[in-house]
């Protein structure tokens, strides 16, 4: 009797997901929970909006520099021992941000964050590239990245909680709490990702041998042949690098919209961190749902490059609609609501779009060079946002520039020439073989 596909995969997503999920929800929360801390912080530390936003963005000068080894270890040493190691030392570094009390410090341990976290999320990409084949990595990822939305809806609410409920407990600021609570849980679950993760299904006791063989055989036939290409092709590949550039594009509005969220709301009118808390959990119920619509439209269809242009176009719709709202609170969070629906439907097909084509090394140096540059759009949209923030009093402008990188993503996406393997469309680029792990 042959093996059920669907049931396969059922068993094989409720085993990796929650875990990898979990690790995808606090490495997202412990990256923007500055937001919050900054309703307190600045003002206590005496920060202005620019200093704020260029420490928000340098992690990603530390995240942009070690990405690559990060994630090239982790294809030599196992995804988990090098994913454990990440969450620890991410979660010690982001609890000692409680020790800030000066702008140089401020960027030191947000840069060291940056370095600690790098190749966290392409890592995870790369890990779940060993269970899912092509054809289930739309609705695999959709699922996984849901996670990053569903922070937004407890995150929000959880750190508004946490600075009304421990302001001056034990002489700390509640911004100090923040940072040293919500630190708590990544550390445990690093060592958790340490004892339960396995590093692929044939080392699985939960897969029976049809299933390891089943899944293995499906795995196989969509790999490249080798011998093709060296590594250091990869970075020479015109469309690696443009589709870089699709996800930075991406990453301009998920972190202009990430960090400033809480003050943006602030500055509707919203007063008191409890209820910017909770009303900042609206655009990431916005961005759940889009996630799923995206997502399995995407994989029922087979297309790829449609969706991730729609989903720029919805993206580009909030930010206007957030220019025009002005200081309406309704039509702002509309617009917030929408400008993050859109962004947050674009990366699980996105790396769809794009995982099909490589393998082993190649695999992991792909996405960790596309992730890493795309992923300097959060060190350059916080900061123009703080800019512009300082110099006009508005953030009207870099809401502009925001919906002009979402009109560039989709031109761009749609400029990728497509071929099919099977019934995925998927890009055409450069070939690679790398070392399987």
């Amino acid at each position: 009797m042959g093996v059920n596909d669907d049931k396969l995969f059922r068993k094989i997503a409720l085993r990796i997901l929650p875990l990898v999920m979990m690790g995808f929800f606090l490495s997202y929360l412990d990256r923007v929970n500055v937001g919050f801390a900054k309703l307190e912080m600045s003002s206590d530390l005496g920060f202005s909006d620019a200093v704020y936003g260029l420490g928000a963005g340098v992690f990603f000068i530390g995240y942009f520099i070690f990405e690559i080894p990060s994630n090239l270890i982790l294809a030599k040493v196992g995804a988990r021992v090098w994913i454990a190691r990440i969450m620890i030392t991410w979660g010690i570094i982001s609890g000692l941000m409680f020790l800030v009390d000066s702008e140089w410090m401020f960027y030191l341990m947000r840069f060291l964050l940056g370095v600690a976290e790098a190749g966290f999320i392409p890592g995870v990409l790369f890990y779940m590239a060993q269970w899912f084949p092509a054809s289930r990595r739309g609705r695999a990822w959709g699922v996984f990245y849901l996670a990053l939305a569903f922070s937004g809806v407890v995150g929000g609410p959880l750190s508004g909680i946490v600075l009304n409920a421990t302001h001056l407990s034990l002489g700390l600021q509640g911004w100090q709490w923040l940072f040293i609570i919500e630190a708590v849980p990544t550390v445990i679950l690093g060592f958790v990702i340490l004892k339960f993760l396995r590093e692929d299904h044939r080392t699985a006791p939960w897969l029976d041998d049809a299933e390891k063989a089943r899944l293995s055989e499906m795995l196989e036939a969509e790999r490249p042949p080798t011998g093709h290409t060296p590594l250091r092709d990869v970075f020479r590949s015109p469309i690696i690098w443009l589709l870089a550039l699709i996800y930075f594009s991406y990453n301009f509005a998920l972190y202009g919209i990430s960090f400033w969220l809480p003050s943006l709301i602030q500055g509707l009118g919203v007063e008191g961190t409890l209820q910017i808390g909770f009303i900042s959990a609206i655009p990431s119920i916005a961005a759940m749902v889009a996630m799923v619509v995206f997502g399995f439209s995407s994989d029922r269809h087979q297309e790829r490059k449609k969706h991730i242009a729609a989903a720029f176009g919805l993206s580009f719709l909030g930010f206007v609609i957030c220019v025009i709202a002005g200081p309406n609170p309704v039509l702002g969070i509309i617009g917030l609501s929408l400008a993050n629906a859109g962004a947050l439907a674009i990366p699980a097909i996105f790396w769809s779009f794009q995982t099909a084509m490589l393998t082993g090394t190649a695999l992991a140096g792909g996405i960790a060079l596309i992730n890493s540059t795309g992923n300097l759009a959060g060190f350059a949209a916080p900061y123009l946002i703080g800019f512009v923030r300082d110099a006009t009093g508005s953030p009207n402008i870099a809401l502009i520039v925001s919906a002009g990188f979402m009109v560039l993503g989709a031109v761009l996406v749609l400029t990728v020439r497509s071929a099919r393997r099977g019934d995925a469309q998927i890009p055409k680029l450069v070939t690679v073989e790398g070392d399987r792990p």
